[in-house]
């Protein structure tokens, strides 16, 4: 399929994760990065993904993506194993896991080159991948994309910082979770890590924050940032966290490459209602294991769940023409 300027572009991982949380467990199922971001944004927008598995990877997953309408052209298989990760969650606590074993298998020696169908994508989403790789695609871009997002972790914080704040530079939008920011900007407070991260280059730095939503900063045309703070839909059980943070990043590039929007066009209403978006997709993804849950999603369930978290942010303003009724200093 040729790539146009409404296409959105993933490169990232497609896994088999085995997890344990006190809601069950799963063996060896569908995960991934850009499996995540793609079920994901597949709702709002044509996606195409540029990843590598291994000869083992399963017929029925591969179709389970295309009968969601992900273009897979670009899921090169090779000889060896999918890449496998897997872990268990805390029972106190669902935003805390332990990494029990990482085998990169193929994607150890994963080398994106981007086949020109896909060079051409308007909308580009770089992944958790070495950022030196994340460099490497954007250069193999016929011509900049509209918006251009990425994510990143610790392992590249700490080991490929320069190549990450290079990306970070040439990037519209930079998704990382709070931990993150902080690491990288070498500050503690959010508000103060995310200007730095600004000051590098890109137009708005969402910060992921688990339960407690996230925390999104727009530089405006004076330089200047404006902030926006959405919460997490409130759920009664969370099954299964893996793939929440690449479900939101999916929902939230999904609904800007469907409205059409651009970098140096980019308003605080547009990102507002995106970040809204991804944080229902990802909501869905924790209901379940896997992509079980995000793939049978219906559009009434996500039309709904945009709906209560409008109503869950919204504040009306005190009918009183002077505002707040505050009391004068006797």
């Amino acid at each position: 399929m040729e790539c146009d300027g409404e296409t959105l572009l993933v490169v990232g991982s497609v896994a088999y994760d085995s997890v344990r949380t006190p809601a069950g467990s799963r063996t060896d199922a569908l995960g991934g990065s850009a499996m995540y971001f793609s079920l994901a944004s597949s709702r709002f927008a044509p996606v195409a993904v540029v990843a590598v598995v291994g000869e083992d990877f399963r017929d029925e997953d591969a179709e389970l993506m295309r009968s969601r309408g992900v273009d897979l052209a670009g899921l090169e298989r090779r000889p060896g194993r999918t890449f496998r990760w897997s872990g268990v969650y805390d029972a106190e606590d669902s935003n805390t896991r332990e990494t029990l074993d990482t085998q990169l298998n193929v994607f150890a020696d994963f080398r994106p080159d981007l086949a020109p169908a896909h060079s051409g994508a308007g909308y580009l989403f770089l992944a958790n991948i070495q950022p030196g790789l994340q460099l490497r695609v954007l250069e193999q871009m016929r011509a900049r994309p509209r918006l251009v997002a990425l994510d990143s972790m610790n392992f590249w914080i700490e080991g490929s910082r320069d190549d990450l704040a290079r990306v970070i530079g040439r990037s519209d939008i930079v998704i990382v979770d709070e931990s993150e920011v902080r690491q990288f900007a070498g500050e503690a407070n959010l508000v103060a890590a995310a200007e730095a991260v600004l000051a590098l280059g890109p137009r708005a730095v969402v910060i992921k924050r688990g339960e407690h939503g996230s925390l999104t900063y727009l530089k405006g045309e004076t330089g200047a940032a404006s902030a926006f703070a959405c919460p997490a839909l409130p759920l009664r059980r969370v099954v299964d966290p893996t793939g929440a943070g690449d479900s939101f990043a999916g929902g939230l590039m999904g609904y800007l490459a469907a409205t059409g929007a651009r970098a140096d066009s980019l308003g605080a209403g547009d990102l507002r209602r995106a970040v809204a978006v991804g944080t229902v997709m990802g909501s869905i993804t924790v209901q379940g294991f896997s992509a079980e849950n995000l793939a049978a999603a219906s559009a009434a369930d996500i039309r709904q769940r945009f709906d209560l978290l409008l109503d869950l942010v919204r504040i009306e303003r005190p009918r009183s023409g002077n505002g707040l009724p505050i009391r004068r200093r006797a």
